[in-house]
């Protein structure tokens, strides 16, 4: 873009929770970043099981470091990353109503960004910085009911809340994906793979047609959240 700069363009950062590279939660991620292409820096992909990260063990020193406690791990720098992005996206499979335990693992270290103070009636938490950042949640799901995604669109909600009143939550949820891209399979591959799961093959056009909806809702998001504003 002439007369823009790399630091008046928007920072994307997009993990990957899926443990499988060509899996549907990787196709429908790739459709974002096609959409950011050319309106933003280069997207930065990261998979959260290729990361060095130790777990949370819920030691409460952040509360006074302002910072997590453990060190010797990729922490410092990705969290240096996350606090630097405008646009953060989390793709991944549902599995077992939740997350990959590599992405929750992730996702537990985002504690030392507040600070907890405990009371009577509960928890009050007041972010070390000031956030006003895009969430982007990406979901895929072998169940044929959305709600099943729940758990995870609920912690989002509280996480991006919690982290400032300037955060936007943006949530793609797509059902029906069993099968390695099966996102991506034509109207004629899906009714062939339905017979084989035994599931109604008359469902086929109307998934096609669905999973080129999310698909494109993907890419839209993209291109709409890496326009510089």
């Amino acid at each position: 873009m002439e007369g823009i700069t790399d630091r008046t363009m928007k920072k994307i950062i997009a993990f990957n929770g899926s443990p499988r590279p060509t899996g549907n939660t990787s196709h429908l991620l790739q459709r974002f970043i096609e959409g950011s292409n050319g309106n933003t820096v280069d997207p930065e992909v990261i998979l959260p099981h290729k990361l060095n990260l130790e777990y949370c063990t819920g030691c409460l020193r952040c509360n006074l470091l302002r910072r997590c406690s453990i060190s010797g791990d990729d922490w410092g720098e990705l969290s240096a990353k996350i606090l630097e992005a405008d646009v953060l996206v989390f793709a991944a499979p549902v599995y077992f109503h939740h997350v990959p335990a590599p992405l929750k693992g992730m996702m537990d270290r985002f504690r030392s960004f507040i600070n907890v103070q405990i009371t009577a009636t509960g928890l009050i938490h007041t972010p070390w910085h000031q956030w006003n950042k895009d969430f982007v949640l990406i979901l895929s799901l072998g169940s044929s009911d959305s709600s099943d995604a729940d758990p995870v669109i609920d912690l989002f909600k509280f996480m991006t809340s919690i982290l400032g009143s300037g955060n936007r939550l943006h949530v793609i949820t797509a059902t029906r994906l069993a099968v390695v891209k099966q996102v991506i399979k034509t109207e004629e591959e899906l009714t062939e793979l339905y017979s084989k799961l035994r599931l109604p093959v008359e469902l086929a056009p109307g998934d096609f047609q669905q999973n080129m909806k999310r698909l494109d809702e993907c890419r839209n998001l993209g291109f709409k959240l890496s326009k510089d504003q």
